[in-house]
């Protein structure tokens, strides 16, 4: 398996899909990626040599591509500056509802979590 940025790509997926293994670079990204260093999209990443490899961690590293550590740092202070300022999606951070709107009468329960039951209420 090659390492790249500190994530383990697989071996077996083509060198675009393969990339989108590590956070912070997506699909287009990938492909873009390739096309700069012009690389086959249909080339397997245990098929690249080392040479190509080392290539693909240096652009990564110098492009200011924000990933992994630094990407996922970053979003939490986001989501932490909105708590603190106790704005709206701040809280709805803090309560664990969603942010962007969706309605919370019947759904959302992979924000909410499990089903409570309240005490008292009866099925009619």
């Amino acid at each position: 398996m090659a390492r790249i940025a500190g994530v383990n790509v697989p071996d077996k997926k083509r060198v675009p899909i393969a990339l989108t293994y590590i956070h912070g670079i997506g699909r287009t990204t990938a492909f873009k990626l390739c096309e700069k260093l012009g690389i086959d999209v249909q080339t397997r990443m245990g098929d690249l040599p080392e040479d190509t490899l080392n290539r693909i961690r240096t652009e990564i590293e110098t492009d200011a591509y924000l990933i992994e550590g630094d990407l996922r740092r970053e979003v939490a202070m986001n989501i932490k500056r909105l708590m603190d300022m106790a704005c709206y999606r701040g809280l709805r951070h803090r309560k664990g509802l969603p942010v962007r709107g969706q309605n919370t009468r019947c759904n959302a329960r992979t924000r909410k979590g499990p089903a409570r039951p309240i005490a008292g209420k009866k099925k009619a």
